[in-house]
């Protein structure tokens, strides 16, 4: 059997079920279509990012940010999810720059010296386009007093509210999540700027996977994007379809390390 795994976006509760509900449709479509090894269901048990490089992969969604540095050409691109979000722009997305409510800060130069929560090094969303941000404001290498990885999107929003950090980056389509069904967890704080946009969270599948396999998984995904019995799986998702990228759509994401790394401003700091 081979593996699926979802994980990306799994929060709040009405997410992961529409998520689970998607891969109901995915794995019966593909099942008709012949593919071999198509699992009952998505794997809850393995890591998000341990799926990535399985040898026995199907579909796992990976951040683009990650593809760029370490999955090129382990991994092939399968699609990528347009989501209906504020920030988002087709299969592009940005990141909201948070602060407490309260706080007398009204641009992101008003943030120097400030407390920075990240979710993890190698996140887009919550560290690259953040940091494409920041690079230009930052003087000799530092920009903030200090900066905290809390481990996840939901922390960081969670040190902001708490006063633990004063700032963090959060994945517009996971603020989103949040502000429509989670509303509680953005209260006491607020949008103080986007990021630049970038290429969102690809579907991925083995590097050795055929092109039929390929065609069949992107098809599966197609009649996902319009199947009316999905209507209400596709409304909780915000999901508006899928996109076919190319490995030279995600080279901006690199790009924004290297024109940081050219400012002096290769890590968060």
């Amino acid at each position: 059997m081979r593996l699926a795994s979802l994980a990306m976006y799994v929060s709040p509760p009405p997410v992961a079920e529409a998520t689970t509900a998607l891969w109901s449709f995915l794995r019966d479509e593909l099942r008709g279509e012949g593919v071999d090894g198509v699992p009952e269901s998505l794997d809850d048990r393995i890591r998000y990012n341990e799926a990535w490089l399985h040898p026995d992969l199907l579909l796992a969604q990976t951040c683009g940010y990650p593809y760029v540095k370490h999955l090129r050409g382990k991994v092939r691109l399968v699609a990528t999810p347009i989501f209906g979000h504020p920030g988002c722009n087709g299969p592009e997305k940005c990141s909201f720059v948070i602060v407490r409510e309260e706080a007398n800060v009204h641009s992101l130069e008003d943030l120097r010296g400030a407390r920075a929560a990240i979710n993890e090094p190698d996140s887009n969303s919550g560290v690259n386009l953040f940091r494409a941000s920041i690079a230009p404001l930052a003087r000799n290498g530092h920009f903030f007093s200090s900066v905290i990885e809390t481990g996840g999107h939901l922390n960081s929003i969670a040190a902001v509210s708490t006063g633990i950090a004063d700032a963090a980056a959060i994945d517009c389509v996971t603020y989103g999540n949040m502000l429509r069904f989670d509303p509680e967890r953005l209260s006491g704080v607020r949008v103080l700027a986007e990021t630049v946009k970038g290429p969102g969270l690809p579907f991925i599948t083995r590097v050795d996977a055929t092109e039929e396999e390929i065609v069949k998984l992107r098809s599966a995904l197609e009649k996902a994007a319009v199947e009316p019995a999905l209507a209400e799986t596709r409304d909780a998702l915000s999901l508006e379809g899928f996109a076919v990228l190319s490995d030279a759509d995600y080279q901006p994401l690199a790009d924004l390390e290297r024109d940081a790394q050219r400012l002096n401003y290769p890590v968060i700091a």
